[in-house]
């Protein structure tokens, strides 16, 4: 069944309270999908990128990860630890080798970019918001995700978001009949997935659409075309966030703008506590039509 939210701030002064209300309309749809919860939030650019990544045994891979990848990159990094992510801050240029360093000391990158972080664990959402202190973070805009886990294992690498790019990121909810078929294919592209969850071939589907040169309106477009079965995507983008529904759009999904904000929820409750919302423009979004909205 799973829950999306999204929240798009047009109104700068309420940045500090992005992962306030972006929690708490995560938690409202818990019973949506209780098995694991993630959430992609976008502060302030950096000067290089930040790779948020994942190790199941934090207090052993995070101990002295920002001394040994600074010796390993030859360049100064810094690391902040959130529970069992932590998000490395490095030169662009060092983006590639630190990714291999990660992997090849047992940690999983999540996401990467200049403003993204990503953090997702196995749990309710208010066990990961709790953990992950998400309440906390300011920024423009996120997406989040509550997941039931219906044709693929409860991991942490199963949960959503799902990079698919560059300060980009999806969430799912929906089920993809064709996925096993596309992950074959994607695969001989150098684009597989490493979970059996049909929504990562979603996101690798459109990481493979935008290096070869699309734009990620266009992508949403072809996965229209190429993807099978029901499904509604919300993408965070550096600059805001889009959503798209399949042809037929059986799975419920609610939108709101206001003169402060715009957001997306798979039911109406998850916008219900968000600032005026009883003077919103409340609305359901047309199959088959890509929304987008940045700053």
């Amino acid at each position: 069944m799973c829950g999306i939210v999204g929240l798009f701030l047009k109104n700068d002064s309420l940045q500090p309270k992005l992962g306030e209300l972006l929690s708490g309309m995560l938690i409202t749809l818990t019973d949506r999908g209780p098995d694991s919860a993630g959430l992609a939030v976008y502060g302030p650019d950096v000067d290089g990128v930040k790779l948020t990544v994942q190790a199941d045994r934090p207090e052993t891979a995070f101990a002295d990860l920002e001394a040994s990848l600074t010796a390993a990159l030859d360049h100064p990094v810094t690391v902040r630890v959130v529970d069992t992510h932590a998000v490395i801050t490095l030169p662009a240029r060092c983006e590639c080798a630190a990714r291999m360093f990660v992997t090849a000391n047992g940690m999983r990158v999540m996401g990467a970019g200049q403003r993204i972080e990503i953090f997702k664990e196995v749990g309710l959402p208010k066990d990961v918001v709790q953990r992950f202190g998400t309440r906390a973070i300011a920024g423009t805009h996120g997406i989040g995700h509550t997941r039931m886990a219906t044709e693929s294992a409860v991991t942490t690498l199963g949960a959503h978001p799902f990079s698919t790019g560059l300060d980009q990121c999806l969430v799912h909810n929906g089920s993809l009949s064709n996925h096993n078929r596309l992950g074959r294919a994607l695969a001989k592209k150098g684009f597989g997935p490493e979970t059996g969850n049909d929504t990562e071939v979603a996101a690798c589907y459109l990481s493979w659409r935008l290096a070869e040169g699309a734009d990620l309106g266009t992508a949403l477009e072809g996965a229209l075309e190429d993807l099978d079965g029901f499904f509604t995507f919300v993408v965070g983008t550096k600059t805001g966030f889009g959503v798209v529904r399949d042809p037929i759009a059986c799975k419920p999904a609610v939108m709101a703008e206001t003169d402060d904000y715009v957001a997306f929820g798979s039911e109406y409750r998850a916008l219900a506590d968000l600032p005026a919302i009883e003077a919103a423009r409340v609305w359901e979004p047309e199959p088959a039509t890509v929304y987008f909205w940045e700053r």
